[in-house]
């Protein structure tokens, strides 16, 4: 082989009938992840629901793809449950997270009959029970939990650290606040605890070290409450990166549960997991074409036609990715290359040291598991347009996301006449 195929469609055939930078996502790679998390996230002592954590990538078409399976979402903002209502998904299986929901962002929840809201902090759950009372809306509360478990990943992605922004310790007096106020509240109802330990795991022991620190609150309490483990189920980048499959990770999650359950003669409602990058990444590929090539005295350059505005990972968390060029497969790897990006930053760059074959201006140059974190966190930076977004299955193509103009850029301003 040597052209690129991403499911069932060659590289060049997406470049040149969508142009470039363009994401595109491999639809049945999707599917067949997706299938995973449902065939092993199943217990035969409580239910087990999975959420799809929408920040990773959320299009109308992508939620409507998770609703079919089955899975609940997980949201963060007012514009992520905008768009899951734009795509009828079921309003009783959205959960809206956040560490500083607005009021607007809650009320806007509640109107639209959505029934469970995972509260970060105090000052939360008095607002939410506040307008819980003004809307006479029931709510679900899950009280997100800092369970001291920090998982072995990038410094810069874990989020469970003591004084980390997101959560709040059980023990704390805060907590307990919490947990009395939603117990004397007419509209609000204790759903359980969540918590999220970290990114990109590789190693299950973080996560069973998070189950016997969630079991062990449920002692507290006569009823039976639901848990959260929250996500990051690592996916393969690089060469290096060895993620464990997931109905193996899964398994092993289910059976400890289970074990620290019958050992305290506790029961649950629900269990719940939220994976987002785990279901996305490894089908995402972003096709770039190769603009000028440039030698230092140290470095040799491949540019390409976008970089830091569609993938700010690199920057952000100095992301390694695998790549090829897409139409040279077959060739020998004989130049060190650095994959830098066209904006007016030094850091831009995408890929900091690889090894292709020698390229020419005009070349396509595949960037892999891009499908998580590069749309979403996308910008428009040196007034960037965001490249479109495909889905291809079995030999077909099909545009979710169009590729922005210039005029989208200038759509916000009051100054500007499109006329």
């Amino acid at each position: 082989m040597t052209e690129l195929i991403i499911g069932g469609v060659t590289a060049s055939t997406l470049a040149e009938k969508y142009k470039t930078p363009l994401y595109v996502y491999d639809e049945e790679k999707i599917r067949q992840t997706m299938l995973s998390f449902k065939r092993g996230f199943v217990s035969k002592h409580f239910d087990t629901k999975v959420l799809y954590a929408s920040k990773a990538f959320q299009t109308i078409e992508m939620l409507r793809l998770v609703h079919e399976y089955g899975f609940g979402l997980d949201v963060v903002s007012g514009g992520e449950i905008y768009t899951a209502l734009q795509a009828d998904f079921p309003r009783d299986a959205i959960y809206f997270h956040g560490n500083n929901k607005t009021p607007e962002e809650l009320i806007y929840a509640l109107e639209n009959e959505l029934l469970h809201v995972v509260a970060d902090n105090l000052m939360e759950v008095e607002l939410l029970e506040e307008l819980s009372q003004r809307y006479s809306k029931k709510v679900d509360v899950m009280l997100r939990l800092n369970v001291g478990v920090e998982a072995h990943t990038h410094e810069y992605i874990v989020t469970a650290h003591i004084d980390s922004k997101f959560g709040m310790s059980y023990e704390s007096k805060e907590c307990q606040q919490a947990l009395q106020l939603i117990k004397e509240s007419s509209y609000l109802e204790l759903e359980g605890f969540h918590a999220h330990i970290g990114s990109q795991i590789f190693d299950v022991t973080a996560w069973l070290a998070e189950i016997d620190k969630l079991t062990s609150y449920l002692t507290d309490f006569d009823q039976p409450l639901s848990l959260n483990l929250g996500g990051g189920f690592g996916i393969r980048y690089t060469q290096n990166d060895q993620p464990i499959p997931i109905e193996e990770a899964l398994k092993k999650l289910i059976e400890y549960t289970e074990e620290a359950l019958d050992k305290r003669k506790l029961t649950i409602r629900q269990l719940l997991i939220e994976p987002g990058r785990s279901i996305v990444g490894e089908a995402g590929t972003t096709l770039y074409t190769i603009g000028f090539i440039k030698k230092t005295p140290h470095k040799k350059y491949y540019f390409v036609d976008g970089g830091m505005t569609d993938n700010i990972r690199p920057a952000l968390y100095q992301a390694a990715y695998d790549c090829d060029l897409a139409e040279k497969l077959s060739e020998e790897k004989t130049e060190k290359v650095t994959i830098a990006g066209k904006m007016c930053e030094s850091g831009d760059v995408v890929i900091k040291e690889t090894y292709l074959p020698k390229a020419k201006s005009g070349d396509l140059l595949a960037v892999y598991s891009t499908g998580a974190y590069g749309y979403s966190m996308s910008s428009n930076y040196n007034r960037a347009t965001r490249p479109a977004v495909v889905f291809v299955n079995n030999g077909q193509s099909r545009l979710v996301v169009r590729r922005q103009s210039f005029s989208d850029l200038l759509r916000g301003e009051v100054s500007y006449d499109p006329s």
